[in-house]
């Protein structure tokens, strides 16, 4: 029998936190976190964190389980979240895995295959270089010329992604965005409902620039001032997340904090739309328009009880 897993996706600023918990309390859920931020300490406001509060005594996986200066990547993450959803399902719960991270969702549900040959570090390395060198975007356009179809999923200063889809490329001669589109043929090993929360573009913006501004008066300046002093650099994985590396390139003169509060609203729009692209390439997935359901919490709870009763996957 196949294990049961709850998906509860969608584009940042949506609504999964506070549906997220309500749905577990109707279902005797525990949560898994699909997101690439919230698995560190001390990065609490720029992640836009679930707080103690927010969890309302629902269980949660994944949450500030690293420190900033560890790497964190999809390979690690598949290999938490499997044991997460075994241990929940030991207790008799059930595993809801809730994040916007599209690309760690997949390997998830898909069990994807990411064994790839690490001896040659070689290229990786120069390909490191080249972006320290020549900055992140000659990479990008290094990579769009060979693989266009991961450009559309993968932002140009996320540079270890870019350098494991070129070196992907490299090594085996084939697109890595045609290897993990092969790899989402494969049948899940769960039994699953794959929900994605949605609501019109202009509310969505709406929350975006309300969240930039509230994570602003929260202190995320000084939130990433005392990372800085922890030790926590451009170049760490933990720095790469949208609010952080640009509130870094201000405490380091490079821009000014007006142009940093733009940059991330800006970027944060960027990638609302990345993501609804994402999902929207994902087989059996349910939308869920909030406009549909006239903004009412209630009803779309309802409505995914009822999904979820119907698929077998709850009483």
């Amino acid at each position: 029998m196949k294990r049961p897993l709850v998906i509860l996706t969608g584009p940042t600023a949506v609504g999964k936190t506070a549906l997220s918990v309500a749905l577990a309390k109707a279902i005797d859920g525990e949560i898994i976190s699909a997101d690439s931020m919230q698995v560190y300490r001390h990065m609490d406001i720029g992640s836009a964190k679930v707080t103690e509060e927010e969890m309302a005594g629902v269980p949660h996986h994944l949450i500030d389980v690293l420190d900033p200066t560890e790497e964190f990547n999809v390979v690690l993450f598949q290999q938490m979240a499997r044991q997460a959803v075994e241990e929940i399902c030991r207790r008799g719960h059930i595993p809801i895995l809730v994040g916007g991270t599209g690309f760690y969702i997949q390997a998830l549900l898909y069990d994807i295959d990411f064994t790839e040959n690490d001896k040659d570090t070689a290229l990786r390395r120069s390909l490191e270089e080249i972006a320290g060198r020549d900055g992140p975007e000659a990479l990008y356009e290094r990579l769009r010329a060979v693989d266009p179809e991961s450009c559309e999923s993968i932002h140009a200063h996320n540079v270890k992604r870019v350098i494991r889809a070129i070196e992907f490329y490299e090594k085996t001669g084939k697109k890595i965005s045609a290897h993990n589109h092969e790899q989402r043929q494969n049948d899940s090993p769960y039994r699953f409902a794959y929900f994605v929360l949605n609501d019109d573009r202009d509310r969505i913006y709406q929350r975006i620039d309300e969240r930039v501004d509230l994570m602003m008066e929260k202190g995320l300046v000084e939130e990433v001032r005392a990372l800085q002093k922890m030790g926590c650099r451009r170049g760490m994985v933990s720095m790469q997340g949208l609010g952080y590396k640009e509130i870094l390139s201000c405490l380091e003169k490079e821009i000014t904090l007006e142009e940093a509060v733009y940059l991330i609203k800006r970027d944060s729009r960027h990638f609302a739309k990345r993501q609804l692209t994402w999902f929207r390439r994902e087989k059996e997935v349910i939308w869920i328009e909030k406009n549909v359901f006239d903004h009412d919490s209630q009803k779309i709870l309802d409505f995914m009880q009822d999904f979820l009763r119907e698929k077998a996957l709850i009483l």
